[in-house]
Formats: C-alpha cells, structure tokens, sequence
C-alpha cells in the first residue's frame, strides 16, 4: 500500500468500500462482501436501514451532539428502556469498545473498593484477545507488539488461555 496521512496503526488490506446495504459492503471495484467484521462490531444492526437513516437525519437535522454536562432527553429514554429490559439499573453511554472496557475495568474495581473489598482489584482476560488500545487495554491484552514501547505495563491483569476452565479457576485470587 501507498503512504498516507493516516498513521500506520492496522495492517490495512488494499481494499476500499463505498457503501453498505444491509449485512452488504460494495466495494469501490463493485465487488459485494457479506460483512462479518461489521466495523469491528460497531455496525451489528446492519448498513443503510431506512428507519435508522431516517433517525439519524432527524437528529443531525435538530442537534449534532449534547455534552453528557447537560440532560440529554433522548439519552434518558433509551437508558430508562435498557434497563428496565435487563439487569442493569442504570446505563452508561460511551463512544467506543475501548471506552465501554475502560469503564468496566473501573466499575469492578470501584465496586470491590466501596465494599471495603480493596484487595480484589485484579481482572482476567483471555489470550489472543483485543481490548483496544489505551494504556490500560494494551496491558490487559498483553500482546507483545502493541505493549512495545510505552514503558511498564499497566499492572491489574492476569491472562488465561482461551477455552481452559481449569487454568480459568486456578487464576482466581483474592485480587
């Protein structure tokens, strides 16, 4: 692939897309591909529906974007709807994968700390997994290649492999 100005932080294939249509991508070629990767899971519900391309021009036709410093009507709404349809009881909007495993690593340890469970502070992840690429997300990932050169690790994670529930049970701690 040719340089660019966009920073070399992917292995990027020399593939292009242009639109989506449903669960489609169409390339810039024509070529049409069923979309497994989904954006990296942040388009599940599909490309293109009209009912969410008639929302989304409805709200970017009345207000871009409210800071969270302000009631957001809409936000209350949909968080007063997801948690009386699971086991939450309140939500917390955020922007990315990234920023939702940020927040849940804070909320496990804040939860222990305010039970005066200081000591459980610790989080198991599994190998080969991606969490993003915060300081705090390389470390819990621990891959070699994206910890490589922003000093010492972020402590707290310990790693399993994938699929052992015996290796799983031996890594519980107090932590």
């Amino acid at each position: 692939l040719a340089m660019t100005a966009v920073m070399s932080t992917y292995g990027r294939y020399d593939l292009a897309f242009e639109r989506g249509e449903g669960p489609y991508l169409f390339a810039t070629d024509g070529r049409r591909y069923l979309d497994f990767g989904t954006g990296i899971a942040v388009t599940s519900l599909g490309h293109c529906h009209p009912h969410l391309v008639k929302a989304l021009q409805e709200q970017v036709a009345t207000l871009w974007h409210c800071s969270n410093l302000y009631t957001i009507p809409g936000q209350v709404k949909l968080a007063e709807r997801l948690a009386a349809n699971s086991f939450g009881d309140a939500v917390f909007f955020c922007n990315s994968g990234l920023e939702s495993v940020e927040a849940a690593i804070k909320l496990c340890r804040r939860y222990h700390f305010q039970k005066g469970d200081e000591k459980r502070w610790r989080t198991l992840t599994v190998e080969g997994a991606f969490h993003g690429r915060s300081l705090a997300t390389i470390a819990a990932a621990k891959n070699a290649k994206h910890l490589e050169g922003f000093g010492k690790p972020v402590d707290g994670f310990d790693q399993v492999p994938f699929g052992d529930l015996d290796a799983l049970r031996a890594a519980i701690t107090d932590e």
